[in-house]
């Protein structure tokens, strides 16, 4: 796997918080194949050099994020104007390897005195808000990684991933609002995923009519993402 040596690296340095941290976005995407119901695909996966790391605001992190990371060889660049700034944490001795957190907007953009609030600190690092993402904080799979050639991890590990519903549910809850080069990689995560959970399809029905469906507002994107899977199973 590209990258893995620096994927193990920040597993690594975010072992003791690896209970509250879920890896979204193409990680996610990337490390479902090591997932027990995955079928063998046969191309590999999208790249993709940015780990995106959601947590809640409510978890009881504790400790000093950054600082592991700093101890790990991660350095900080900052974006943006807001306080704090938008922060990836990048591998120094790799360049474009780059970690971000992210936890669920709630409520608006701007606070009432007109100053944008997309940002928020917690357990040492800075975190940016998005709308939809407290989907894929719900009923989270667990992937057992393995040390190996192909994941130089010290000792094993076991990762958070979005379960595959709620990975599919909100790419359709922000499609519509992306730019159209993400909006092609995201319907392509989206094919993939149904692809690779293909034998599987019960299993996932289960979890979007028990688990997903039940907590949504918007219903619309999860009858769609149930549409999906019918197509999928039946097509």
């Amino acid at each position: 796997m590209e990258d893995a040596a620096s994927l193990a690296r920040l597993i690594g340095a975010l072992r003791p918080w690896l209970g509250h941290l879920v890896i979204v976005g193409g990680w996610a995407h990337r490390l479902y194949r090591s997932h027990d119901l995955a079928g063998a695909p046969a191309h590999p996966p999208v790249r993709t050099r940015d780990v995106d790391l959601a947590l809640s605001l409510h978890a009881p992190v504790a400790g000093d994020i950054a600082e592991a990371l700093t101890r790990a060889g991660f350095g900080r660049t900052f974006l943006g104007e807001d306080a704090p700034p938008v922060t990836h944490y990048h591998l120094e001795d790799d360049a474009g390897f780059y970690a971000e957190f992210l936890v669920p907007l709630q409520g608006g953009e701007f606070t009432r005195h007109g100053r944008r609030d997309v940002t928020v600190e917690k357990a040492g690092i800075t975190a940016q808000k998005l709308r939809h993402l407290d989907v894929l904080l719900e009923a989270p799979w667990s992937v057992h990684l393995e040390p190996g050639p192909d994941m130089p991890l010290e000792r094993p590990a076991d990762v958070l991933l979005p379960n595959p519903v709620s990975f599919i549910v909100q790419k359709l809850l922000i499609h519509e609002k992306r730019r159209p080069n993400k909006q092609a990689q995201d319907l392509l995560y989206i094919h993939d995923t149904l692809e690779l959970f293909g034998g599987a399809l019960e299993d996932l029905r289960t979890v979007w009519r028990n688990q997903v469906r039940p907590s949504r507002q918007d219903r619309q994107a999860c009858r769609n993402a149930g549409a999906h899977l019918v197509r999928e199973r039946h097509g």
